[in-house]
């Protein structure tokens, strides 16, 4: 750090933590996952301050040392240290945007990305511009890009969604054979009841083996006595 011009230097490296940030923090908004802009934005900014911190720290030891040279064996300063405690408080973090849903993990990635936002704020603390911008730029396009190269190629399930209007709860045992008997996992189920109208509806959402076409599933859960009607649906 140019420390003739320490002001400057501390205002573009949180501006370059906010930007940096808010560009991976952004991909996860807009996925609607647990951890979004402003949480990305406040990790980079705060690994990026503690970097300046452990900086600015050693250049004040080394010039009270210059000033008495006496002080050499009693001034001491770890400039990895404090580094070394975000990385492990991070993890913390990240660990609670990690959902353990019916014996599915989800925020995995999330909690990956927040780890490493930490790890490129202490980059750009330390005034490691380019490090830190490639690696920003690698994260983005590995959270953008590869998510459809993943999807594609390597995914072995699917996601479809059911909407279902029953007469009764009792179908709810014979749909989860149904679901057991295909591999067919429930990540999500909700319930609404129209008084009005007197019927019950539920919507599911399966992760399929892509064998399983929608039009199929919804055929054999017609054959379920108490199931009136069964339709694909989309969220908006």
């Amino acid at each position: 750090m140019d420390f003739n011009n320490l002001y400057i230097q501390i205002i573009v490296r949180l501006f370059l933590a906010i930007i940096i940030g808010g560009l991976i923090g952004y991909e996860r908004e807009y996925k609607q996952r647990p951890a979004g802009f402003r949480t990305h934005i406040l990790v980079c900014i705060g690994a990026a301050t503690i970097s300046i911190i452990q900086e600015v720290a050693v250049h004040d030891m080394t010039k009270q040392i210059a000033a008495n040279p006496a002080l050499v064996s009693s001034l001491k300063v770890d400039i990895g240290r404090m580094g070394a405690q975000v990385i492990t408080g991070v993890g913390f973090l990240g660990a609670g945007t990690i959902i353990h849903e019916k014996g599915s993990v989800r925020g995995l990635t999330t909690a990956a990305s927040i780890w490493t936002v930490a790890c490129i704020g202490l980059a750009i603390g330390l005034g490691y511009y380019f490090l830190s911008i490639a690696a920003a730029v690698g994260v983005f396009l590995v959270l953008v890009s590869l998510k459809r190269f993943e999807v594609k190629f390597l995914d072995k399930n699917k996601t479809i969604k059911i909407e279902l209007q029953y007469l009764n709860n009792r179908f709810v045992q014979k749909a989860e054979r149904l679901f057991n008997a295909r591999s067919i996992e429930v990540t999500c189920v909700s319930f609404t009841t129209d008084e009005e109208l007197n019927y019950h509806k539920a919507f599911y959402t399966l992760s399929t083996p892509l064998s399983i076409y929608p039009s199929s599933l919804i055929q054999d859960l017609c054959t379920i006595e108490e199931i009136i009607s069964v339709k694909e649906y989309e969220e908006e």
